[in-house]
């Protein structure tokens, strides 16, 4: 979703040594260069040489912090902790009540804390094929993690059909409430959205109006 802190984990990581601060701080630089000269001249004119001009880093810094330009726009720091956050959900807690609880969360600080940049990211997956299949590479990743929450909280095999399925369902749907949300203008709420997917994929869709 959006920022390198990772402000969803139950209880505060201890703080990233000097090193592993620079590297947050260079992969933040490389983001915020980038979503600033594609809001100015478009994606496909961002090159990574402005890139790395604008962030103050050589080109091969760039690829050696994300592989290609897509990465730069679709990947984040919220996978770990979104997940730590699904397995400490209470074990009687309904495990659909869980995935909306934590979507919502994750969703709600994206947009609270980098509004400007889930709208952009949203609209260049719409707009952008590249960006677009990049995203679903990166949600199948995800699910891939999934599998384990999932198991944990089910006992089902996480490499079986029945885990693989579900949490790829889930990915799946997540991809199409951004797309949903880009298409229609960023005028419904993004969470809600969210919930909405959570719903059909649980229960199936709802009974056409009459």
């Amino acid at each position: 979703m959006t920022a390198a802190r990772s402000p969803l984990a139950p209880d505060a990581p201890p703080r990233p040594g000097l090193r592993e601060r620079k590297k947050i701080k260079t992969r933040e630089a490389i983001r915020t260069a980038t979503y600033a000269l594609v809001e100015q001249q478009g994606y496909d004119s961002t090159t990574i040489e402005q890139i790395a001009e604008r962030a103050e880093v050589s080109p091969s810094t760039v690829f050696r912090y994300f592989p290609t330009k897509e990465d730069i726009v679709v990947t984040d720091e919220y996978d770990e902790p979104l997940l730590a956050e699904l397995a400490a959900r209470p074990a009687d807690e309904p495990w659909a009540d869980s995935v909306r609880y934590v979507l919502r969360k994750t969703i709600q600080l994206a947009v609270a804390e980098q509004p400007d940049v889930t709208v952009l990211r949203s609209r260049l997956m719409v707009e952008v094929p590249a960006v677009r299949s990049r995203m679903a590479e990166s949600l199948s990743e995800t699910g891939r993690l999934l599998t384990e929450a999932i198991a944990g909280r089910t006992g089902l095999d996480p490499d079986g059909l029945e885990a693989r399925v579900h949490a790829m369902s889930l990915m799946g749907g997540l991809l199409e409430v951004t797309a949903y949300w880009a298409e229609h203008g960023h005028r419904d709420d993004y969470a809600d959205l969210a919930d909405r997917a959570v719903d059909v994929i649980m229960h199936g869709p709802p009974a056409a109006a009459s």
